[in-house]
């Protein structure tokens, strides 16, 4: 497929979102399938904004396009913010150019005024479904000459523009995913192609911007396959060489169905501000629908144009597995070192208030994961105790995570009880099995007794292991000790678990000799106390 192509034809993709929502994970496979194919062929990889629905096109929408692709690192080599020499890239910037592509076909007979009311043209579809035909127009206006049609529109009346289909044959294309494809043209009929001269619709001016940008391959979701052969028509008609075609499967629910915001419809963006790795994103977003010669699951971007062909994508449709997307992400926050990862979850700890920046150059509102900032020269306030931490003592703390870490929005969670200045949980949680209160409050007092005699310099993990360690091995409960059968050995749960829970407030959390680690000396002593206060 790809080595079909002509050594010296410069291969164009274009990547075209529409500014009227913010791009979701089909959106965002579908430029980096395009991306990679063009970059894997030496190619140019154009990003065209069809913002042609004025209602609905906001600027805001085109900013989060525009703000996804460069997150993803998905580069256009032209488009907004990268002129090139087949602009402008916005379709609300070419009206003029469509308008005279519109007029071109008017004047050649080769589209009409339709006047046909929206209920006239939904009732003849319906009874045409009832009869099982085709619910192509009805061909009504048809014949209405262009004057005819300009004294209607002089008077007032209401039109949109139809292509005059003349098609006898068949629509047959190759697509370079799914092979030979053929439609029927009678069954497509005369389909509409603008509100007016200065509204062109999609498939209209879709048509004209590829021609003039010299696109040659279009990859997009299998959606518009429907909009393939009305497209081929008007380029027909214009007398245009048509571009390859190649459309993706659809992403699927597990269930197979079509994919909604429980399943992971929602913004791109969304997964950013969870805190995924664009390098996990992109990993698994190319593995829906495409898979590599061999069973590798681990591809960085560099390395998938090397790797990517159109022949590998699948036909049937690729199903979203949020796990699968869970544990790539983890794989690359495990593999990042200590002090970016650090770097990275910062601003979701900013954001949940628990520490604020305590220099006023840095801004507090951040975007999580999106701005570069100096973080290993600022220090950082504990808003509800008051105390001043730098990024060393961050790192600490997140250190015990790294391994469990599947989304940096997690650090909030696990973290939290370290920017506490009082632990609050219930009496059930800290008892191990059958503790009776009295129980959990002599493992308390035995641990603030022994811990108390840990000296500052040798508070560290490895020392207060081997400290606790043998005493959690002397105590057992004490129906075991009743028990004539069973020797020496304890249980370390009856003093590990208190502890533990005094630390965190937790049920579950990192061990308790890291925990108390990172506190150090009096944090620990003094939660261990307010635990024995609550018995």
């Amino acid at each position: 497929m790809e080595s079909s192509t002509s050594k010296k034809e410069e291969i164009r993709t274009r990547f075209a979102p529409s500014p009227t929502g913010f791009l979701q994970l089909g959106n965002l496979r579908t430029a980096l399938f395009t991306y990679l194919f063009a970059k894997k062929n030496n190619g140019v990889f154009i990003l065209r904004i069809e913002d042609t629905d004025k209602e609905r096109s906001k600027p805001e929408y085109e900013k989060a396009i525009l703000e996804t692709l460069k997150w993803t690192g998905l580069l256009w080599d032209e488009g907004p913010e990268a002129d090139g020499d087949y602009g402008p890239y916005r379709q609300s910037e070419k009206l003029d150019v469509y308008e005279k592509y519109l007029k071109q076909l008017l004047n050649e007979d080769k589209a009409f005024y339709c006047f046909c009311s929206e209920e006239e043209i939904e009732t003849y579809r319906q009874y045409r479904l009832s009869q099982g035909q085709s619910a192509a127009y009805s061909g009504k206006c048809r014949e209405i000459t262009l004057s005819q049609a300009q004294q209607k529109l002089s008077k007032g009346e209401k039109a949109i523009i139809r292509f005059k289909n003349k098609i006898a044959e068949p629509v047959i294309f190759n697509d370079l995913i799914r092979g030979k494809t053929e439609f029927d043209p009678h069954l497509i009929g005369d389909f509409s192609i603008a509100r007016d001269l200065r509204s062109p619709l999609y498939n209209f001016s879709c048509v004209i911007d590829d021609f003039d940008m010299k696109i040659t391959h279009v990859i997009r979701g299998e959606d518009h396959i429907s909009n393939t052969p009305k497209q081929i028509m008007l380029q027909k008609a214009f007398a245009f060489t048509s571009p390859k075609y190649a459309h993706l499967p659809m992403i699927l629910a597990p269930d197979r169905s079509k994919l909604s915001k429980r399943h992971g419809a929602v913004s791109a963006l969304t997964y950013r501000d969870e805190g995924y790795l664009p390098e996990a994103l992109i990993n698994f977003l190319v593995l829906l629908g495409w898979h590599p010669e061999d069973d590798r699951e681990i591809f960085a971007l560099k390395g998938l144009i090397k790797e990517f062909s159109l022949e590998r994508v699948q036909k049937s449709g690729a199903i979203f597995n949020q796990q699968r997307l869970d544990w790539l992400n983890g794989f690359y926050l495990r593999n990042l070192s200590l002090e970016n990862l650090t770097g990275k979850c910062l601003p979701f700890l900013i954001q949940s208030g628990l520490i604020k920046v305590s220099q006023e150059s840095v801004p507090v509102q951040l975007i999580p994961v999106a701005i570069e900032v100096p973080w290993k020269e600022q220090e950082y306030k504990i808003v509800k105790t008051k105390e001043i931490i730098n990024f060393d003592y961050l790192k600490k703390i997140v250190s015990l995570y790294q391994q469990r870490l599947k989304k940096l929005s997690e650090i909030i969670e696990l973290v939290n009880f370290f920017f506490e200045e009082k632990i609050i949980f219930s009496i059930d949680l800290l008892k191990w099995k059958e503790m009776t209160d009295e129980e959990i409050k002599e493992c308390l007092e035995v641990l603030e007794k022994i811990l108390r005699e840990v000296s500052p310099e040798n508070w560290q993990k490895e020392n207060l292991e081997n400290i606790l360690l043998p005493e959690a091995e002397k105590i057992r409960p004490k129906v075991q000790q009743a028990d004539f059968g069973v020797k020496d050995r304890g249980d370390r749960g009856y003093l590990l678990w208190p502890l533990r829970v005094a630390l965190s407030g937790k049920q579950f959390s990192a061990g308790p000799f890291e925990i108390a680690d990172v506190l150090g000396k009096d944090k620990t002593i003094k939660r261990i106390q307010q635990a024995i206060k609550i018995i």
